[in-house]
């Protein structure tokens, strides 16, 4: 759901009021209104990418596909490139697999070699995919673990990209995370201007609110 840069700010400038002491409140007397707001507005974006980062998949609505090719190898495995804008995978399935895949792996796990392994039981397979995310010559690739043949398709290919504000001053937020990002926005902004203790407060509050 695409949300106004002014609401969300609205609300986080809500959420802050109503979190604080009178002794902050005092505080907050040197710091002028605007430069507040703007402050706000700064921490938005970075606040959204870390929610989508964190949050369980139940709560990630959305989306944009991916996959239009796939490059094949040997034993049934393959990749497929993945788009600039690329920040969180929701969910990859082939047309042979029996499940799809929602969490990846990368080069750096130990699951990682296994895919390459000449005993076929412990390669990723239709029954028990994996897929791994790593760096190649032409970009960042989505890797498949591995199809019967390469008469396979993508069935299923959908990601969350990294957070931008669109030309009319929007972001696209998953609506069970709105909550969470207005909180881990407070938090950013309270840590920029001194205070610790509240920031941490608020970082608590947005992460009770991911489940």
């Amino acid at each position: 759901m695409v949300y106004k840069i002014l609401h969300i700010a609205r609300d986080v400038r809500i959420a802050i009021d109503e979190n604080k002491t009178s002794e902050q409140l005092i505080a907050d007397e040197d710091i002028d209104t605007l430069s507040l707001n703007d402050i706000i507005r700064s921490k938005i974006v970075e606040a959204v990418r870390r929610i989508i980062t964190e949050a369980p998949t139940h709560l990630l609505d959305g989306g944009v596909p991916f996959g239009d090719a796939v490059y094949w190898r040997s034993m049934g495995s393959g990749w497929v490139l993945l788009p600039e804008d690329f920040m969180r995978l929701l969910i990859f399935k082939m047309s042979d697999w029996e499940r799809p895949v929602y969490e990846p792996i990368t080069a750096a796990d130990p699951k990682y070699q296994l895919q390459f392994s000449r005993y076929k039981g412990l390669r990723g397979n239709p029954q028990k995919p994996v897929v791994a995310i790593v760096s190649r010559a032409e970009g960042r690739a989505l890797e498949l673990f591995s199809c019967k043949d390469t008469t396979a398709t993508v069935e299923q290919a959908v990601y969350f990209p990294l957070p931008r504000v669109d030309r009319d001053g929007g972001i696209d937020i998953p609506e069970r995370c709105y909550q969470s990002v207005v909180y881990e926005a407070a938090s950013l902004v309270l840590a920029t201007i001194g205070q610790s203790d509240l920031s941490s407060i608020m970082s608590e509050l947005s992460k009770q609110l991911l489940v």
